[in-house]
């Protein structure tokens, strides 16, 4: 579980960023939600309020990505490539106010073992909505400031605990469109052996996009996904 002294005094903090995080930055203060996704927040309250972690680190090939996959036995979204999160806890407190923030760090350090003490929060994008299953999301920016090792906690939850460099996400060779019988068409990216697409390609396509990373990529290649997916 997640020691309170770690996330008790939670606070987004701008100072002593890496400078390539800037446009991510300016990003964040000014993308406006519908910009982000067409699946906003039910306007009468409803939806189960959760938290991601976004977590920008510097590996060995420059920034990258912390991601990992759920486990295949999951209800939902199960085997699934995303960001470590999940639903708000009464102690994580005001869902309005930094109840995500804590959120964002507990499940991080529940599903990766990652210690919340060597990240630095640094914005919040605005809550998005997943229709299939009611969950309102808030993503959460971080910088790992002092990277620590991350792995499998519960293989019950958690498949694997991986980091993606930015140069693969944004390489047009890595990018795709997901198509779905449903009629689900999205970005998705091929990266580090699978597939990552759905609400969090969504979330990586439009960061990219408008913090100017992203470069001219074939939208009509198609990746169909099955009706398990």
């Amino acid at each position: 579980m997640t020691r309170a002294s770690d996330t008790q005094g939670v606070a987004l903090a701008k100072e002593g960023l890496p400078e390539w995080l800037g446009p991510v930055v300016r990003a964040a203060e000014t993308v406006e939600p519908l910009q982000l996704s067409r699946f906003l927040p039910p306007e009468d309250g409803a939806g189960r309020q959760s938290a991601v972690l976004i977590l920008f680190g510097e590996g060995e090939r420059g920034p990258e990505l912390l991601l990992m996959e759920r486990s295949s036995s999951l209800r939902s979204h199960a085997g699934q490539p995303s960001f470590p999160g999940g639903a708000l806890d009464p102690d994580d407190g005001d869902p309005e106010g930094d109840g995500p923030l804590r959120a964002a760090l507990r499940e991080a350090e529940e599903e990766t073992g990652l210690d919340p003490a060597g990240v630095q929060l640094f914005g919040v994008l605005p809550r998005l909505y997943i229709p299939v299953s009611g969950f309102v999301v808030t993503p959460v920016l971080g910088w790992w400031r002092e990277p620590t090792p991350v792995g499998v906690v519960d293989p019950n939850e958690t498949a694997r605990v991986f980091t993606v460099p930015v140069a693969d996400l944004t390489d047009p060779a890595h990018r795709a469109m997901a198509t779905h019988p449903s009629g689900f068409r999205g970005p998705a990216f091929l990266v580090e052996s699978t597939l990552v697409w759905g609400f969090t390609a969504g979330v990586i396509d439009r960061l990219l996009h408008y913090a100017g990373w992203e470069r001219p990529w074939d939208h009509e290649k198609l990746v169909p996904l099955d009706w398990r997916s």
